[in-house]
């Protein structure tokens, strides 16, 4: 029926110690800090009145482990999915900014200018990240139209999921935050998406979280 609200809650993933060093990540296998792990536990109690009827994450250990905190509290089963990935970074994986500036002057300038069509070396583009992610996340809702289904992934995918459902282009200057374990609602009624909360972390209140950089 048109009249279906379909309900996505999205969720980063919690606090890893490389988020504190401001050191890139991407598709390196990174697990959580223990103020992350802290944080999963914090949004898993958020979400324990929630009733899902469906629980997909990244597979990426920061992703998974944030999503397995929130199953075994909800008794919900996870299902990864590779397309929920963070953005490959490529060259640029596991340096912080400053070397990065150092090794890779030209790849993170033009990383921070936000052109979409500029790929990474041994990476991608914000193209290909916003293409695979949102591809994914659309068709898992269609798969429970009417449902509620969380998604457990990372700060590239969220805003690439705002830009696309506020039609936002994806080299706009981002004038917002992407926290760990931040909660994130869209709901999808007659074919059209909106965005009903962005970066809910009140459930975070005693743990605390970085802001994105």
């Amino acid at each position: 029926p048109t009249d279906q609200v379909t309900k996505r809650f999205v969720v980063r993933h919690g606090e890893t110690e490389w988020n504190v060093e401001n050191r890139i990540q991407g598709h390196l296998d990174i697990g959580l800090s223990r103020r992350g792990l802290q944080q999963a536990e914090a949004l898993s109690e958020r979400l324990r009145c929630m009733n899902f009827d469906a629980f997909y994450s990244s597979d990426l250990a920061r992703a998974a482990q944030t999503a397995k905190a929130i199953g075994n509290t909800l008794g919900v089963e996870v299902v990864t999915d590779q397309r929920l990935r963070e953005r490959n970074m490529g060259v640029l994986q596991g340096l912080t900014l400053d070397e990065a500036h150092v090794q890779h002057t030209d790849a993170l300038n033009r990383l921070r200018s936000l052109d979409p069509e500029y790929i990474i070396p041994k990476g991608e583009s914000l193209r290909q990240l916003s293409d695979r992610t949102v591809a994914c996340i659309e068709e898992l809702a269609q798969r429970h139209l009417g449902g509620l289904v969380l998604i457990a992934a990372h700060g590239g995918v969220l805003e690439c999921l705002m830009n696309h459902v506020l039609e936002t282009p994806l080299d706009a200057p981002r004038e917002f935050m992407s926290a760990n374990a931040s909660l994130n609602i869209y709901l999808c009624e007659a074919g059209e998406w909106s965005l009903e909360t962005w970066g809910d972390i009140s459930h975070l209140q005693e743990i605390g979280t970085l802001d994105d950089a």
